[in-house]
């Protein structure tokens, strides 16, 4: 049986056209290469063939390199070795882009002689992402067509170029509207009938000298921190600003192949993987097809019900915002009003866009209004009966096949769905504050919510532009459940001698956005405070006894919101260490009659970052994800795990599960068997060398 080709060729005329055909995004395998490679001896041999155009069939142009042949031997030939040839090739080669043109794609073109583009294209360099760079040429050419700052941006932060943007650089020599091979092929006779054909390796590299590169530098440390591959992108372009073109390719290639085997790379490209196989939850049968749904509801319009409803005319929905008290639904629309005023005056937004999304918002308060919606979003307050009575009233006013959804964080959503005549029709989705921003949010199926239900709720959080990831109902469900055993940990850490700065120091220098108290003081320690309450039946009573933040409170210090906190914040806004709050965190230990001691750097992270594994490990022992890399997706997209050590059941399983069990059972010894008795699957795990994921 004869496989179908990877590149298919046919002739317009004197000219050969080469088709990417390895769908969806012609990845330039082994196999595509391979056909490349021989459309190219084609061109060669043929004397009637005037020169060759390469073009992608399907909806994009290449998206580059096929990631299942990363860390695999490599075969010739290789695509450093195609784009060598297309850079010398004694005919005419042009790119014909539509759609995408990405990493190895993109350097496929940059190698060609001439590039034109269908108006929607998107060109970019995005191997940085995976903690890589372009390995072929891409570090090499695209500076010298488009100059230093315009690459660095491309290649060391992944950003993606847009047709127009290309001509305005030089990469593009035209944009069409018609058919960009019918273009291509007319660059190709232009060319052909001219003496030298133009060549990106032929140009000398701009100038980039020391005060650029340390500018450079400083600008990449903080946009993407932490992370290896933007720093040795300027390496590189540092080696080629100061090396012959000839000797560089072979520098650029080992220093890229170098990066896949980097544990950097390793965790991104793990992450990257675990965002698709979320998308895909074994929980919902292949058969199950999401419910239409044209208009959707929001009840409670306060902080969270109003970011939600931003999240949703952002997606183009007519909303029906529904509050209880006569001046709440007023008083939201005039708030999500402001919201995109501050859009237009920052020029995010056009005022014609601004005017769109608010006729499609209708704010009421009567419950009725919501009938006719395909989905509704129930969020007031944390407290069981006044859920309760809300859903039971939203219940009786939607149809048949409506949706109802509760976002709630710590309630049982099984509890809830009792409230309701259609259980089958009721799940949770948990968004993360401000709603609108934020890329998290946990779906939360029941055992009764019916397979197309969850299906339409995970299509719908991916047209919200969230990353949604199913979970299953637990107290705090994996997210928060997590995150509390990371503050119950800073907190026992403070009892015991820590500072706030000292927990914040080490849990920022490893890659979080924030420490815990700073974030506590961010968000407010009266809702912390607030918040413990209410879990207050399911904590320790040694737990319950780590009560600062309430001692912070009764002493008037509520975080940013009033100056003073776990820190003092001055006219700057910048927090500074307080006298003040180390002296009630003396006070307290003292009234608990706990020893102060110096308390290692080591063990701070090592019991903040253990006790989220080890209770990710009972989440997959529970069934409340499929997986462990589904853990690993909630906090790099929720919360602010560094994506480049791979989210915290993939940093276990680097660190090793055998090391992670001695560590686990060294803390249970020393801060009790409750918080740090290993899960059973870590022992489990560990008993034979073996990771998470």
């Amino acid at each position: 049986m004869t496989s179908t080709p990877v590149v298919v060729t046919s002739r317009r005329g004197s000219i050969l056209v080469a088709h990417l055909a390895n769908p969806p995004v012609n990845a330039l395998s082994h196999a595509v290469r391979t056909g490349l490679s021989e459309a190219l001896d084609e061109a060669e041999r043929d004397v009637s063939i005037a020169g060759l155009v390469i073009a992608g069939q399907g909806r994009m142009f290449s998206a580059g390199a096929d990631v299942t042949e990363f860390g695999q031997p490599l075969r010739e030939p290789r695509l450093g070795g195609i784009v060598a040839r297309l850079d010398a090739f004694p005919k005419p080669v042009v790119a014909a882009i539509h759609g995408s043109a990405l990493g190895g794609g993109l350097e496929l073109a940059l190698a060609s002689h001439a590039r034109v583009a269908s108006p929607g294209a998107k060109l970019g360099l995005p191997e940085v992402k995976l903690g890589l760079l372009p390995g072929s040429g891409g570090i090499l050419r695209l500076p010298r067509l488009v100059g230093v700052p315009a690459a660095l941006e491309v290649i060391a932060e992944g950003r993606e170029l847009t047709a127009d943007k290309a001509v305005e650089l030089g990469l593009l020599e035209e944009i069409t509207d018609g058919d960009p091979i019918d273009v291509a092929c007319a660059v190709v006779m232009r060319l052909a009938s001219e003496n030298a054909l133009p060549r990106a390796s032929s140009r000398p590299f701009p100038p980039f000298g020391e005060a650029e590169q340390a500018e450079a530098r400083k600008a990449l440390a903080k946009k993407a921190r932490g992370r290896e591959a933007p720093q040795r992108a300027v390496d590189l372009f540092v080696m080629a600003s100061a090396t012959p073109f000839a000797d560089a390719v072979p520098l650029e290639h080992e220093a890229c192949r170098a990066l896949v085997a980097s544990p950097q790379s390793r965790a991104l490209r793990h992450v990257f993987a675990a965002e698709r196989a979320v998308a895909r939850p074994a929980a919902i049968p292949a058969g199950a097809a999401p419910r239409p749904v044209a208009k959707v509801g929001v009840v409670g319009p306060g902080v969270m019900g109003r970011g939600i409803a931003i999240a949703m005319l952002d997606a183009g929905l007519p909303v029906i915002l529904v509050g209880r008290a006569l001046s709440s639904p007023d008083s939201a629309v005039g708030l999500i009003g402001r919201h995109y005023e501050g859009l237009v005056r920052r020029g995010t937004l056009t005022e014609e866009a601004r005017a769109e999304r608010l006729s499609r918002l209708v704010a009421t308060t009567a419950m009725s209004a919501l009938s006719g919606c395909g989905l509704v979003v129930e969020t007031v307050s944390e407290a069981l009966a006044a859920k309760r009575e809300v859903i039971a009233a939203i219940d009786e006013v939607i149809g048949d096949r409506a949706i109802l959804v509760t976002n709630t964080s710590y309630l049982d959503v099984a509890d809830l769905a009792s409230a309701t005549s259609r259980r089958a029709n009721f799940a949770g989705m948990h968004f993360f504050n401000p709603a609108n921003v934020m890329k998290l949010v946990e779906t939360v199926r029941t055992k009764d919510a019916a397979p197309d239900v969850l299906a339409t709720l995970m299509a719908f959080g991916k047209r919200l532009g969230k990353t949604a990831v199913l979970v299953g109902p637990s107290e705090g469900f994996v997210a928060n459940r997590m995150l509390s055993k990371r503050t119950r940990e800073a907190l026992f850490l403070l009892q015991e001698g820590a500072s706030p700065a000292q927990v914040d120091r080490l849990l920022s220098g490893f890659g979080f956005p924030v420490g815990p108290f700073t974030l506590a003081d961010m968000a407010g320690l009266d809702l912390m405070v607030a918040t413990r309450a209410a879990r207050a039946d399911g904590m320790s009573e040694r737990e319950r006894g780590a009560d600062i933040a309430e001692a912070l409170v009764a002493a008037g210090r509520l975080g940013r919101k009033n100056g003073r906190g776990y820190y003092a914040y001055g006219e700057d806004g910048r927090p500074t260490d307080d006298p003040a709050v180390a002296d009630l965190l003396a006070a307290h230990r003292a009234s608990r009659g706990i020893a102060t001691r110096s308390v290692a750097d080591e063990e701070v992270l090592e019991r903040c970052l253990l006790a989220l594994a080890n209770e990710g490990a009972k989440l997959v022992d529970e069934g409340a994800v499929e997986r462990a890399s589904d853990i690993d997706v909630i906090w790099t997209t929720g919360l602010g795990f560094p994506a480049h050590l791979g989210g915290p059941m993939f940093w276990a399983s680097e660190m090793g599960l055998p090391n992670v069990l001695e560590r686990l059972e060294h803390y249970a010894r020393l801060v009790g068997d409750a918080f740090f008795a290993p899960a059973d699957l870590v022992r489990k795990l560990a008993a034979n060398d073996g990771r998470f994921e």
